[in-house]
């Protein structure tokens, strides 16, 4: 990403014809929020002096403590190329600060940072993630609202004609990259009308940025095509979900720690007790990186989606499986990850679960390199595979006796996000769905 200072933002500007900037941030849901200003308050933002309700955002703060101030991080400045017609639009992606100018403890961003400190001290200076976000196409109706009929019945890697998501999709890529992406590949994945799209890796939060960034191009554009682009982790029954698989490494200065060319697998200590911290955390993290009543629906045996928490480097039904790419390609790759999580959190815990794992040594037990769907209980048990949560709800229980986890999330985080949480699924709890009328309408 380019580095700019507020001379280089403001020579842009003008030069560009850039007539609206919005200054984003997220909501602990995950939300993008923005404000945006016209030209003539681009100093004020710069400076830091742009103010808002936060009382008025999820998980913020209480309307008597409500002014909160958007600190743009200059580097995340990017001109919208799909508003160029009526007048171009650009961006900042924002911290949020308390009026006396400290880091606001209910904003993800800023608490991932605090997380990356926990790492820095340990002796790492960077944690890097590439992710593989997945997405639906849906066709919109004549008012403009998302159908559930698909765009195409095509399948993992088909092309054009059966792929008529192809257009599409070629089009999002060619927005990111002139956004500054780096796109890695580009396909359709198993299910119909299901995509993927895979840029760079990068450090936490620009990563993190750039998932936020990609949502909102993925939607604006499949919009442009008379589509509706979701991130519902599983929107149709009987076909795979989505994911967003995330490949994790630690890096000290430009050394790549978990690679160890004389280990077994080239895998080394550093990365094995990381892998081990993020087993052990499993269970506890699931709802950050799980956070949708509907996640637990991708999360069943049968469709390509981890349930059970072991690791493999030679088979995909395992939580954690380990690419073959070593160098400064090592890496390991969480699958239970889905698109719907808020990614500033969803680091932020497995950072910190991670980072336990290094601090306390931990190892990992021996890889599974079979099928672990086909295993019967009892295999499973001889195994020590223990599965993750089945709900949300039971996902919320275990977040709760989970210490590290809470931890990462800091005590304000984790206390809004738990609550409205419990109330999304207290509100599914109750609601009749029409698998109840289909099954006990007429037979009752």
């Amino acid at each position: 990403m380019s580095k700019y200072t507020k001379e280089d933002i403001k020579q842009i500007v003008n030069e560009k014809g850039v007539k609206y900037i919005r200054l984003q941030f997220t909501d602990i849901l995950g939300t993008i929020k923005n404000v945006e200003i016209p030209l003539s308050q681009l100093d004020k933002a710069l400076d830091n002096k742009m103010m808002f309700d936060g009382s008025s955002i999820e998980g913020f703060v209480r309307i008597e403590e409500s002014d909160m101030y958007l600190k743009p991080d200059l580097d995340t400045f990017v001109i919208f190329p799909w508003t160029a017609e009526k007048g171009k639009v650009a961006r900042l992606i924002c911290d949020v600060a308390n009026p006396d100018g400290t880091p606001f403890a209910g904003d993800p961003r800023s608490n991932l940072k605090r997380v990356l400190q926990n790492m820095e001290e340990l002796g790492f200076t960077s944690f890097n993630l590439g992710p593989e976000p997945e997405f639906f196409l849906f066709k919109l109706n004549e008012k403009g609202e998302p159908t559930m009929e698909l765009n195409d019945s095509g399948g993992y890697f088909d092309l054009a004609p059966t792929d008529l998501g192809e257009n599409c999709r070629r089009d999002i890529v060619l927005e990111l990259e002139e956004m500054g992406f780096e796109i890695e590949a580009s396909h359709h994945e198993v299910a119909p009308g299901q995509h993927e799209i895979d840029f760079k890796y990068a450090n936490a939060i620009e990563a993190c940025d750039n998932i936020q960034t990609f949502k909102l191009v993925v939607k604006t554009i499949a919009r442009k095509h008379g589509l509706h682009a979701t991130f519902m982790p599983k929107p149709l029954f009987g076909v795979n979900g989505s994911g967003m698989h995330a490949n994790l490494s630690l890096f000290s200065g430009d050394k790549n720690v978990f690679f160890d060319e004389d280990a077994e697998l080239q895998l080394s200590e550093t990365a094995r007790q990381f892998m081990a911290g993020i087993m052990k955390h499993a269970r506890g993290f699931t709802a950050v990186t799980n956070p949708l009543v509907n996640s637990y629906k991708r999360l069943v045996p049968g469709y390509e989606a981890p349930c059970y928490i072991a690791w493999s480097a030679r088979n995909r039904s395992p939580l954690i499986r380990i690419p073959a790419s070593r160098g400064l390609s090592t890496r390991i790759e969480l699958r239970s990850v889905d698109p719907s999580a808020n990614p500033y959190l969803a680091m932020a815990v497995l950072l910190e679960s991670g980072l336990d794992g290094i601090r306390n040594g931990l190892t990992p037990p021996a890889a599974v390199d079979r099928n672990i769907y086909v295993m019967n209980a009892a295999e499973l048990k001889e195994n020590g595979i223990e599965s993750l949560p089945g709900s949300l709800l039971e996902a919320l229980s275990e977040l709760e006796k989970d210490e590290v986890v809470k931890a990462a999330l800091g005590e304000h985080i984790y206390s809004n996000y738990k609550e409205a949480k419990e109330i999304e699924f207290d509100m599914f709890r109750i609601a009749v769905h029409p698998w109840e009328r289909d099954q006990y309408l007429q037979n009752y």
